[in-house]
């Protein structure tokens, strides 16, 4: 059986449940290039998934933590999955470990039961005052090809841009980050057909959002759909 890699992209906190929009909630936003693109509502500390991908930026005491600007503890995404792993992304950007700058990455394995993903790749987003929602298309890229490399059958990615404080426009960043993913895609796509890639076809791409900003990623998906080929 082909492995099926279910690209989860978390791409905002995850905020109390509504009345209009509930936990397990999903929609097919559409399908490109055989590719199937699906809305989800969950959390980036409790998805389930072979890879969770989280971005972060460089560090600042306290940036996830004092709230404000960050996100309170009951709508900060981030907080639950550094609680969750016993501080260790804190830990690590504090001490200079990772220093979170644009693109940098590293790859954790988590203890069994800490998260429900398997192995967490962290991104810098770079200076949090320098900020470019642009930025975002090379996130959507890394992970999708991280994914690929890694063998992953499913990665769910999180910006954590409202948890770390930034007023980011919701439907752009959602857009730029599919974009992204999407234009990998199309990329593996290419290479497979042309004999340079065994890397099994990919079957769904699942952005996980918090009810808040369910709909609202959802135009900027739909967008990026746009761009590419049924």
């Amino acid at each position: 059986m082909k492995n099926i890699l279910v690209l989860l992209l978390c791409l905002y906190s995850f905020h109390p449940l509504s009345a209009q929009v509930k936990e397990g909630d999903f929609k097919i936003w559409g399908t490109r290039m055989g590719l199937q693109v699906v809305g989800l509502v969950e959390g980036p500390a409790t998805a389930t998934a072979d890879l969770q991908v989280a971005c972060v930026f460089e560090y600042t005491e306290g940036d996830i933590y004092n709230s404000p600007p960050a996100l309170p503890p009951a709508a900060n995404g981030m907080q639950h999955l550094d609680k969750a792993l016993h501080g260790i992304i804190t830990d690590i950007r504090k001490t200079g470990q990772f220093e979170g700058h644009t693109y940098e990455t590293i790859l954790l394995d988590p203890a069994p039961g800490s998260i429900k993903a398997k192995r967490l790749l962290l991104i810098g987003l770079g200076n949090r005052n320098q900020f470019d929602a642009g930025i975002m298309k090379g996130i959507g890229t890394i992970a999708l090809r991280e994914a690929l490399r890694l063998n992953a059958s499913t990665v769910a990615i999180a910006s954590d841009l409202k948890d770390a404080g930034i007023d980011s426009p919701t439907a752009q960043v959602a857009e730029n980050i599919a974009t992204g993913a999407l234009q990998a895609w199309k990329t593996q796509a290419y290479l497979r057909q042309k004999g340079y890639s065994n890397t099994p076809m990919l079957k769904k791409i699942i952005l996980l959002a918090g009810p808040a900003f369910y709909e609202t990623a959802g135009t900027g998906i739909v967008k990026a759909l746009e761009k590419f080929p049924k």
